[in-house]
């Protein structure tokens, strides 16, 4: 009988991409999944490390798990907190029988280890992945950033950007099975740009998945890197859905933050796409509590939320990762002010994609259904945006037309046109 496995994945989407990966190492191995945690002889936790709360995440799944699993099971934990933390997560929790970074096989019988190199010892990236189990799948194009934003520990551990070649990627999609296909990376619009032909591909990436695909997403998207180019190939794939990682507009803090931009910029921008193509959707993610953040800045943030009128938004409290630039600065905000700040920002969000909820009711949209009654319009990624409601006789996997008869917060409610 086939020895079983069991997969946790947490952290962002491109964690995900790596469980896939991992599966189809297992299963070339002869392993079979199993129906839960508590029936795998292998439970593989892949843990991430971004801030402090997603630690504890990682940490108290992993301690769930170990007191859950069946009887001579082993837990495997890998991941970015692996990778972050191996010999320092090794020790500490002692009933975990192997912490393996980034590339290293998961085993059954395995010794306990800890740490690997930047480099993996086989490459995520370019193994082979089963079909996916929805009709969206993801897909990472590149590991690794080159960057130096002063909050991000991206960079000391998972190295700099190496990008796949276009041909691996498009392979990669057609295994996949799935009519959409995400693209992410931690610096998407970079990608090509490492591999020596001094341009990034990522528009000629995006046309030869757009050919092999109905939909095509792109999630995390560098403001600066968003120029006409790449603007007229996103709309022209029928996905004009625009996931910005702006992070904060005032221009000090900006500065700060070691990064490009202002809300000034960000907003002609904006209004430059919806110029172009009236349908765009928007997204984007803000640090609050950034270490100087003043009162002035957190108003201007306040004011381009208002303004602006983004479809989604994410806002996260400022988390000090030991090695980044950011970690021994001065003017540390208090954790009540913080808290505070992202109330308010999360209240006038709310409100702002609600009213733009609202104001597609009566409308017809073309649908992928995900599951039973439930499915997404090209406004919508998955996991993270709000649901269509369908009926439950619509096709799972297929396109359909519908008329929006209905709104509560994020999510809609459609009926077949």
């Amino acid at each position: 009988m086939s020895r079983t496995y069991w997969v946790e994945t947490l952290g962002c989407p491109k964690n995900q991409v790596d469980s896939d990966k991992l599966v189809g190492t297992m299963v070339a191995d002869g392993l079979t999944a199993a129906d839960g945690p508590d029936t795998a002889d292998v439970v593989v936790v892949n843990t991430c490390a971004f801030i402090e709360s997603a630690r504890e995440e990682s940490v108290n799944t992993i301690l769930a798990l170990t007191d859950a699993k069946a009887p001579g099971a082993e837990v495997v934990v890998t991941g970015c907190m692996a990778e972050r933390y191996g010999d320092e997560l090794a020790d500490a929790l002692p009933e975990v029988q192997q912490v393996s970074g980034f590339g290293t096989p998961v085993s059954l019988g395995a010794t306990r280890s800890a740490g690997s190199a930047v480099v993996p010892a086989f490459d995520l990236l370019n193994l082979p992945r089963p079909a996916s189990s929805s009709p969206w799948a993801y897909v990472k194009i590149a590991e690794g950033c080159d960057r130096n934003c002063g909050f991000c520990a991206i960079p000391s551990f998972r190295g700099k950007q190496r990008s796949r070649t276009i041909d691996s990627i498009v392979t990669e999609a057609e295994q996949t099975e799935a009519r959409e296909i995400v693209l992410v990376a931690q610096d998407l619009a970079a990608f090509g740009r490492d591999q020596g032909v001094g341009e990034r591909q990522i528009v000629e990436l995006v046309e030869a998945v757009s050919q092999k695909v109905d939909w095509v997403r792109l999630l995390y998207l560098y403001p600066s890197d968003l120029n006409d180019r790449l603007i007229d190939t996103i709309c022209a794939t029928g996905v004009p859905y625009f996931d910005l990682s702006l992070q904060h507009v005032s221009r000090p803090l900006v500065r700060r933050m070691r990064r490009w931009g202002s809300g000034e910029i960000f907003s002609e921008r904006i209004e430059a796409i919806r110029d172009r193509e009236p349908n765009a959707a928007f997204r984007s993610n803000f640090i609050v509590g950034y270490p100087g953040e003043t009162e002035e800045d957190h108003d201007a943030l306040i004011r381009f939320v208002d303004e602006t009128r983004l479809d989604w938004c994410g806002f996260f409290s400022y988390s000090p990762e030991e090695g980044t630039y950011a970690f021994d600065l001065d003017d540390q905000i208090p954790e009540g002010l913080v808290a505070d700040r992202l109330s308010e920002l999360t209240e006038l969000q709310d409100r702002i994609t609600a009213e733009r909820q609202d104001d597609r009711i009566g409308g017809t949209e073309m649908v992928l259904v995900d599951s039973p009654g439930v499915a997404r319009s090209v406004r919508e990624a998955p996991e993270i945006d709000g649901l269509i409601s369908v009926p439950e006789d619509l096709e799972v996997g297929q396109f359909h037309k519908v008329e929006i008869i209905d709104a509560a917060g994020p999510d809609l409610t459609a009926r077949p046109t």
